[in-house]
This record gives C-alpha cells, sequence and structure tokens, in this order.
C-alpha cells in the first residue's frame, strides 16, 4: 500500500499526539470520524503504525545519564554476532543497539542513574557480553535535540 496525503498527515499528528482522540485526529485532518478511523486501522493492520507507547522523562524516572558505548566485537561469525545481540537484548539499561559499519560492530545507548550507576552496568553487564574484544564508552552532556518522530 502506497501512502497518500492524507494518511501522511494522520501519522505526522499521531506520532506527535498519540493519544488524540479519533474526533479531534478526524478534524485535523480534514476528515469523516468514520473515515479517518477506518484509515488508522488500516495503517494499524499495514504496519505503518507498529505501537502506542508512553515517553517517560528520563530525570524523573532516575535515569538522566546517557552514555553511548562503541563495541568491537572479536570476530563477525554469524555465532559470534547472534550471541552478542542475544545477551545485549536482556539488559534492561540498554535502550538501543545498532549493528554499525565503520571502526565500531555495535553502538549502544545505555542510560544511566550517573557515573556510579554506568560503573555497576559495566561491571555487572557490559563487560560480561560475549565476543567483546573493545569497549568505549562516551557520555552525553545535554541533550540538544530529541524525537521519536520519522520524516513522513
Amino acid at each position: 500500500m502506497s501512502l497518500d496525503q492524507t494518511d501522511r498527515r494522520i501519522l505526522t499528528v499521531l506520532q506527535k499526539q498519540g493519544r488524540i482522540s479519533n474526533a479531534e485526529l478526524s478534524e485535523k485532518v480534514n476528515l469523516s470520524p468514520s473515515a479517518c478511523h477506518r484509515r488508522v486501522h488500516r495503517l494499524e493492520e499495514d504496519g505503518y503504525i507498529r505501537d502506542y507507547v508512553a515517553l517517560l522523562d528520563p530525570r524523573k524516572m532516575d535515569v538522566p545519564t546517557t552514555v553511548f558505548v562503541e563495541i568491537t566485537l572479536s570476530g563477525q561469525a554469524d555465532e559470534v554476532l547472534d550471541a552478542f545481540e542475544k545477551a545485549v537484548a536482556r539488559i534492561p539499561d540498554v535502550l538501543e543497539c545498532h549493528l554499525m559499519a565503520g571502526t565500531a560492530d555495535y553502538i549502544l545507548k545505555v542510560v544511566a542513574q550517573n557515573t556510579d550507576d554506568f560503573a555497576r552496568i559495566h561491571r555487572q553487564h557490559l563487560a560480561r557480553l560475549p565476543g567483546v574484544a573493545q569497549m568505549q564508552s562516551s557520555f552525553a552532556l545535554r541533550t540538544v535535540f530529541k524525537t521519536t518522530a520519522l520524516p513522513v
């Protein structure tokens, strides 16, 4: 299915206001409520809308520190990659894990309370990941810009 302009307007609004009522959404995109509901349902069914989530404030959740960790593995065999990916997915403090092209094999986005908490996460989890040859951590000083909205 290809997206038309109305679908794109719906997706743009929902990315910023996921809890908007169907009545409000239909007004914003100039559709009747029933037509809007059908389109949203189709976008969900076709996988354009994957989930609805609540975005929590890291400071309120007491994890204001963001650390980006570059990981280089000891090898590139499928077994090494698979073992690493399965193990890293089980660490609750890791929000994202990306397989990279470039100097590092993976980059992780990790949240922590502070540097001491990150030291604990490193010692108890990251240092025990299988196949790791090298690890480099960079602490974010300040988040300048952050969004979850994809360009539509």
